[in-house]
């Protein structure tokens, strides 16, 4: 396999195990970190596995135009690119702070939208082309505490079907992966708490003490993320892929079953199984 694939967010998680997975196959795989690298470099050696890492913050529009011009300068195209770069903000709509606010979106959002704007002229001229950006179940459903983050997750989800249309006619193919909760550093590298909402005085402290452990503990306690480096790399090699692929126990349980329900009663049913 001789595509070229630029992986944001790729130092942990299930960037770094898209990374090692698409390297493992043959693809030529440019790892985006923002700062430590050591982690994924140290695995691909001991699998006798080569990743380029460069350095790549999305919050940052010169950092994504020289990662690319250098992923074009030294492969000449790029065929792949996978929008992984993220974080969660848990903090009440209340609460949470005009930084933290911004900062999602800085990062879910314009990040991934600057990130796909560089890589685009590219792969109109090469008329070929995949971007699979991660996204979750929560961008299909709302749950407490994360309205910032299902915010940012809604629109990536929205950028996906609407660019879709715009770029089909140069034989581009966008796609999404609507993630469940995974066994990744999410929480103690990518998620940040707002100190009001966590704080003894919110007046969301009941709600705070009982939903927070529930996702804390299946993130920490949730599967390997290989999965969704499988989802990734079927994504890319199958043109007739869906356009949204549910990776995860989460997204398979409650993607359908909000597609499928009325609002009211999957509120009804989210409520109950969440104990809220």
């Amino acid at each position: 396999m001789n595509n070229t694939v630029l992986i944001t967010g790729a130092a942990s998680g299930m960037g770094k195990a898209t990374a090692l997975l698409l390297a493992e196959h043959g693809y030529t795989v440019y790892a985006g970190i923002r700062n430590d690298s050591q982690e994924l470099l140290d695995e691909a050696g001991a699998r006798g596995l080569t990743i380029h890492t460069v350095s790549l913050d999305v919050q940052d529009t010169m950092s994504i135009q020289n990662a690319v011009q250098h992923v074009i300068a030294n492969e000449g195209k790029i065929d792949v690119l996978v929008n992984n770069a993220g974080f969660g903000l848990l903090a009440t709509l209340e609460e949470g702070t005009d930084e933290e606010i911004f900062k999602q979106f800085d990062v879910n959002v314009f990040g991934l939208i600057k990130m796909t704007r560089e890589v685009l002229p590219h792969m109109r001229e090469a008329g070929s082309g995949v971007i699979i950006n991660i996204s979750s179940f929560l961008g299909r459903m709302g749950l407490p505490l994360l309205s910032h983050y299902n915010a940012s997750k809604y629109a990536v989800e929205g950028i996906t079907d609407s660019l879709r249309f715009e770029v089909a006619p140069f034989g581009i193919r966008v796609h999404s992966v609507l993630a469940g909760l995974f066994g990744t550093n999410f929480v103690k590298k990518g998620l940040v708490a707002n100190s009001r909402t966590t704080g003894d005085d919110s007046p969301y402290k009941e709600l705070v003490s009982h939903l927070v452990p529930i996702v804390a503990k299946a993130i920490n306690e949730g599967p390997d993320p290989l999965p969704i480096a499988q989802a990734v790399k079927s994504l890319i090699e199958n043109e007739d892929s869906e356009i949204a692929v549910k990776v995860g126990q989460e997204a398979e349980l409650f993607v359908p079953m909000r597609k499928n329900m009325e609002d009211k009663a999957f509120e009804a049913k989210i409520m109950e199984t969440f104990g809220l």
